[in-house]
């Protein structure tokens, strides 16, 4: 008979500490923060972000200059440095010392191919915690770390800078667009955070990127605008969708409508099933799926689907809703 794993005990343990009190969570947790295992850890630092448990903040703090006194031999895949600089974040800690750290931390580990930096999540992490804190240092490594080779980190740091708005957020976002990136979905974050932070402003710049040659910026630059579920952003949507004729933007386009959650999304959608071809059809009442448990979208695009009379149409209604 195999020999239970005691990591594997331990992490099973953690699972089910939700049903006990909370001092006992809180002590179990503590000693699960210091175990050498950085999976362990991890997932107590995971826990103690999660229910918010501010008295182990000096555990958590700990626990992170432990690991990273040999981050390579100790943690692996920066697992436990991760967590314990997610649930600080988590509990509005404005230490710097630890996010300064982090963001600048760099962690190449073997892989199949070439080496592989584990630490790009910790840096976006650190950054939206160092944003948020007063350091002089903090913008300086949050601008830098728009440059930073792995688009992850380079996503956290355009989070950051949307998270802490104001006037130099939204002006380094939008120079970040201006000069480009190599993935599509960094500037897609890009304009869903210029958005969030200054919708007035950023509403015709984000505009502009529906119509670019590079159909990944127009897909991210059309789904950032759904988030907002505003009607001027639906606005932007439809105006585009009228002068999409083919291709797979359409598709996106009407993903983006469907996910919209506005009066007025949802009855261009409902006239679209009612007037479209009918392959336009079938793929707007896929895209209206979400709504089967709406007595009032569901009625609508019966009525219309019974009125059309075609077989498609009715056997992409009986699928959906």
């Amino acid at each position: 008979m195999k020999k239970p794993d005691p990591i594997e005990q331990t992490l099973d343990r953690l699972s089910q500490l939700c049903d006990e009190p909370k001092q006992v969570v809180v002590e179990e947790l503590r000693r699960a923060l210091n175990h050498r295992s950085n999976l362990v850890a991890a997932k107590a630092a995971k826990i103690a972000g999660e229910l918010r448990l501010t008295e182990l903040m000096p555990d958590l703090a700990a626990g992170f200059e432990r690991f990273m006194a040999d981050p390579v031999r100790l943690d692996k895949r920066c697992a436990a440095v991760t967590e314990a600089a997610a649930a600080l974040y988590e509990m509005d800690c404005l230490d710097p010392q630890i996010y300064l750290r982090g963001i600048r931390h760099v962690q190449f580990e073997a892989s199949y191919g070439p080496p592989v930096d584990e630490a790009a999540k910790l840096r976006a992490q650190c950054a939206l915690g160092l944003i948020r804190t007063s350091h002089p240092d903090a913008f300086p490594n949050v601008v830098d770390l728009l440059a930073d080779p792995q688009p992850q980190a380079r996503i956290g740091a355009v989070r950051a800078l949307a998270a802490c708005g104001g006037e130099k957020g939204v002006l380094l976002l939008r120079f970040k667009v201006l000069t480009g990136d190599r993935e599509a979905e960094v500037l897609g974050e890009c304009f869903a955070g210029l958005l969030e932070a200054d919708f007035d402003r950023s509403l015709e710049f984000v505009r502009r990127y529906v119509d670019s040659e590079d159909e990944e910026i127009a897909e991210t630059a059309i789904l950032a605008l759904a988030t907002q579920r505003r009607p001027e952003a639906f606005a932007v949507l439809r105006e585009k969708w009228e002068r999409t004729v083919t291709g797979s933007l359409r598709q996106t386009l009407l993903a983006a409508m469907g996910t919209a959650r506005l009066d007025e999304a949802t009855d261009f959608l409902l006239g679209l099933v009612g007037e479209a071809s009918v392959p336009t059809a079938v793929e707007v009442i896929k895209t209206l799926a979400h709504y089967h448990n709406d007595e009032r979208v569901r009625a609508a695009i019966k009525k219309i689907v019974d009125a059309r009379n075609d077989r498609q149409l009715a056997a992409a209604f009986q699928a959906e809703f």
